[in-house]
């Protein structure tokens, strides 16, 4: 059931984020650029491409092992960069060029209602990205237990900073927080912060964002490389080497074309949150325990598991209409390969 189940949503909610993440590498180095010459006219997809090129030479390390030293740069870049952009947010909210705030709720009516379900779809991915660890923490031992501590390491980081980024970042801009909150600290192309501490967080975020990138390509890799490689030859024999590097390629170049057409970040992760993140950790979960261990119709745990699963059935479904709508909207009013 999981192969059928579990097995193409966690591999389409990887790739996904691999969508995402080149995206938001292509963002962080257009902010680079716009540093370096405020009126430049260099467009947001030729920043994507560039990121698309690095994310290409680098999926080509062969295995998820070989990713361990990259991994370990990623998650100290993490810190430093969600460090620095709370610090950032705090000291415009403090400042003199700190915007007008407004924390009231935008939209009215249907709208209103859409986007509430998109923001909890998009919670969902943002809060529930552990999915490479989650995938690892399920296979047989002794490979089990080191991934749960590795899972339970992986969420006491996202929880310490992503909440430190979300509540300084809206504390600083209310309702017009960014989808990225470093979008906030330009406002029409002039840095609200002196531009060497801007730098250097930009400079870390696409570095993350680049390592995050290859490790949620690396499950696709291997359902295709199993495909086509020859377990009898070496890794790096001829045979190995020349389908691994087309799959790869191809993987990333289309990963790099769909961020560059629809650079709409946080649709992206709305999109992600209702299609994959909430049925893999709200709503699978619940019905597999269920029926893995024929828990009494008469239990707590069985009327509680049913009703987790069948509320975020209905979340998934309407903020599946909401991202896709929003989608379509911010289409008509960005255009494809927009410069956002």
């Amino acid at each position: 059931m999981g192969q059928v189940f579990c097995g193409p949503l966690q591999l389409g909610l990887c790739y996904g984020l691999v969508v995402a993440s080149t995206l938001l590498g292509g963002q962080s180095l257009k902010f680079i650029y716009l540093l370096s010459r405020p009126n430049g006219s260099m467009q947001l997809y030729q920043f994507i491409i560039m990121c698309g090129g690095l994310t290409l030479v680098m999926a080509q390390l062969p295995s998820f092992h070989s990713l361990r030293n990259i991994n370990l740069v990623s998650l100290i870049l993490c810190l430093i960069y969600c460090a620095c952009t709370t610090a950032g947010s705090i000291h415009i909210g403090h400042s003199n060029k700190a915007p007008e705030r407004d924390y009231s709720i935008t939209g009215v009516g249907i709208n209103r209602i859409f986007g509430i379900f998109n923001a909890i779809s998009i919670i969902a991915t943002t809060y529930g990205n552990g999915i490479i660890p989650e995938i690892q923490a399920t296979i047989a031992p002794p490979t089990t237990g080191k991934m749960l501590k590795g899972l339970l390491l992986c969420y006491s980081v996202v929880i310490s900073t992503f909440f430190s980024v979300a509540i300084s970042g809206y504390w600083a801009f209310g309702n017009q927080a960014q989808p990225s909150v470093l979008q906030n600290f330009m406002l029409d192309r002039i840095p609200l912060l002196p531009k060497w501490f801007l730098m250097i967080t930009y400079i870390f975020t696409f570095v993350q964002v680049s390592a995050v990138s290859l490790t949620y390509l690396q499950p696709t890799n291997i359902v295709l490389e199993k495909r086509f490689s020859d377990p009898k030859k070496g890794e790096f024999s001829i045979r190995n080497v020349v389908p691994r590097f087309i799959s790869r390629s191809l993987s990333v170049i289309i990963a790099t074309t769909l961020a560059a057409m629809l650079p709409f970040f946080g649709d992206i992760m709305a999109l992600f949150g209702a299609f994959g993140c909430i049925p893999l950790d709200f709503i699978l979960p619940m019905v597999f325990y269920n029926v893995t261990f024929k828990s009494s119709r008469k239990s707590i745990i069985f009327w509680g598991n049913t009703i987790i699963a069948l509320v975020s059935t209905v979340l998934s479904l309407i903020g599946a209409v909401a991202s896709v709508r929003q989608m379509v909207l911010d289409a008509k009013t960005y255009r494809l390969f927009a410069n956002m």
